[in-house]
């Protein structure tokens, strides 16, 4: 591809010669002879300071931020957007030829991401997914390294959905990836939002700025689906009505345009009524909990924005199985149950435990542990929360990664201290937490391992080992059988 094409959209100045390209990249390890280097200001990183290293790998051309003094540089004033819209021109803009649909918001954008890809499917459409746990091309599951892939990635992935003939790509779109503009470029057909909680202030630094970041995605889209249960989403729907259609939901409130009605919930699924707009349906969905509600009803009204009937969507939900790592009944062939779910923020702690409590015939044991590396603040409400409504607490590691898991769970323990009548324990290695757990449940307890979810790794001093806790569980359960 020519350098002038790839540079199509951009506010740089174009060079005196146009040239031959041949790939593009923001990694001056990939470079080779013809590329185009894209210096992206990064978090540990600044790719400016390789600049000269990738002109001497033989890049064509250098685009950056400001001057460096090489000859082949351009200069523009954002690279960030820059690299998104130069990857769109790579691969021939493939979302040019999708219908695109962006979940965002703290928790539920997994299952709500899985909840609008079942409705379109049921409803004829063949549909894409860039998520968490994986991507989806029809039946082709390929990994995800990143809820929401860097540019590159990103298009790359577009452009394989696309010629495989797929109408809707439906996408997560984190905070981080709206906030260093992985998503320069696009536009969606529907956005939703679930909700805003305390999570990434390592990245952001306050909920306003967290806040902001998520907002960016509503400036991109035709229209809106926003949960006005939540804070955040009511004040979300009042900035942005100005931007986009704004369409909004609740649980609760007839102030909503759509509202769930007669909710009904059972220990495998939640039964109620969408009610709104001079329409009504009946859903059963397969999956418990009041917070499986609000996803259903995100996914419902983003699925109504482009343009299917509240029937259809009703239709596609009451055949909508649950998502891997998302109170997630592992097989234990027990009198206990044990449960995983990807709860690590909390708000997701208590949405998960309040869920269970609900239909626990004995006690709710919860383990859990908090990451390394992250929100430092949220460690003590977590415990607090787990330890408030549980009857029993585990507390071990999650991901330590770069930290002392120790000091991690002494940052936590203080919020248990804050209800002294619950019992607990402190396992710091989480396989033998596991098994701690295990050995000492009893008839009619739920088990919740919390924080991992779909996870098959752990992060433990910077180096990542497998660690899938269905697996587990079922190994440490054979171990327990044999002994």
């Amino acid at each position: 591809m020519r350098l002038y094409e790839l540079l199509d959209g951009l506010d740089a100045a174009r060079p005196d010669r146009d040239c031959e390209i041949t790939g593009v990249t923001s990694d001056s390890r990939q470079v080779e002879p013809g590329t185009l280097f894209v210096c992206i200001r990064g978090t540990r990183a600044d790719g400016h300071d390789y600049a000269v290293k990738a002109a001497e790998a033989g890049a064509a051309a250098i685009l950056c931020e400001r001057a460096i003094g090489l000859e082949n540089e351009i200069v523009c004033h954002d690279t960030h957007y820059a690299y998104g819209i130069v990857c769109g021109n790579w691969y021939g803009n493939p979302a040019r030829r999708l219908r695109l649909v962006g979940v965002t918001g703290t928790n539920g954008k997994t299952t709500v991401s899985y909840m609008v890809k079942h409705i379109l499917e049921s409803a004829g459409h063949q549909t894409g997914l860039i998520g968490t746990i994986h991507n989806e091309i029809g039946d082709i599951t390929l990994p995800a390294k990143h809820t929401t892939p860097d540019p590159l990635a990103l298009h790359g992935m577009l452009a394989r959905m696309a010629d495989a003939g797929c109408e809707y790509v439906v996408m997560e779109c984190s905070s981080h990836a709206l906030d260093q503009q992985r998503l320069a470029g696009l536009r969606f057909a529907s956005v939703g939002f679930t909700n805003l909680t305390q999570d990434h202030l390592d990245y952001h630094g306050d909920m306003e700025s967290y806040y902001h970041a998520k907002k960016k995605l509503f400036s991109m889209c035709d229209a809106a689906a926003v949960n006005m249960d939540d804070a955040y989403g009511e004040r979300l729907a009042a900035e942005v009505r100005h931007i986009c259609p704004v369409t909004t939901f609740s649980t609760v409130s007839d102030a909503a345009d759509f509202t769930a009605k007669d909710i009904r919930p059972a220990p495998d699924s939640s039964r109620f009524m969408i009610v709104g707009k001079g329409a009504i349906a009946r859903v059963r969905l397969p999956i418990p909990g009041d917070f499986s509600v609000a996803n259903a009803m995100t996914a419902a009204v983003m699925c109504m924005a482009l343009g299917l009937t509240l029937e259809q969507a009703a239709q596609g939900l009451n055949t909508c199985q649950g998502v891997v790592g998302r109170i997630e009944v592992l097989p234990t062939g027990t009198d206990y149950v044990v449960i995983r779910d990807y709860a690590h923020s909390p708000d997701g702690l208590e949405k998960i435990i309040t869920t269970m409590k609900k239909f626990a015939r004995g006690r709710v044991v919860t383990l859990f542990g908090c990451a390394g590396n992250r929100d430092r603040t949220k460690r003590k409400k977590m415990a607090e929360i787990v330890a408030r409504l549980s009857d029993f607490v585990i507390l071990t590691s999650d991901n330590p990664r770069d930290e002392d898991e120790m000091q991690i769970i002494e940052d936590a323990k203080p919020g248990l201290l804050e209800h002294p009548d619950t019992p607990y324990e402190i396992i710091p290695d989480r396989y033998a937490a596991i098994e701690w757990a295990l050995g000492h449940a009893k008839k009619d307890d739920v088990l919740i391992l919390a924080g991992k979810g779909h996870e098959d790794y752990q992060v433990l001093h910077g180096e990542t080992i497998c660690f899938d806790e269905r697996q587990i569980v079922l190994e440490l359960l054979e171990k327990k059988k044999g002994s």
